[in-house]
């Protein structure tokens, strides 16, 4: 059965204040995660974490090469939010359930239905292909 993101859910992720791994979060200006990251930090008032092949810092914050290097200190992940491609993002989801995190938001056009299911049965909240960007005139945010 395909997943269907839960509204209240992605309310409540919006909602409450947290911390978010962007992964896949650059300093291409060009990418939608370099100004959807901007938006979940500055307009819904989330700590964001930049995730980075490079390890690279983003708007100011200290980046990462994976979730798995994010320090303690910087735990819990409330949200890993998913900029990479719909073949690379069950790996991202099988470390967000290692780490720890508490749910997984894949962007727009990423679908990986498998990793949701994994995702799901591991106790995490799963929202799949959608923006918070986009969601948030929903919810007066």
């Amino acid at each position: 059965m395909p997943h269907t993101n839960d509204p209240a859910v992605i309310e409540r992720l919006m909602r409450t204040k947290g911390r978010w791994a962007i992964v896949g979060l650059t300093t291409n200006e060009w990418r939608s995660a370099y100004d959807v990251s901007l938006f979940v930090r500055d307009k819904l008032g989330m700590d964001i974490i930049p995730v980075n092949l490079a390890g690279d810092t983003v708007h100011g914050e200290p980046g990462y090469r994976s979730l798995s290097d994010i320090p303690p200190e910087k735990q819990p992940i409330d949200v890993v939010d998913c900029f990479v491609n719909s073949q690379r993002v069950g790996a991202v989801i099988d470390e967000a359930i290692a780490v720890g995190a508490k749910a997984v938001w894949l962007q727009l056009g990423v679908i990986d239905e498998a990793a949701a299911e994994r995702a799901k049965a591991a106790g995490l909240d799963v929202v799949m292909n959608s923006c918070p960007a986009q969601q948030a005139w929903k919810y007066n945010l």
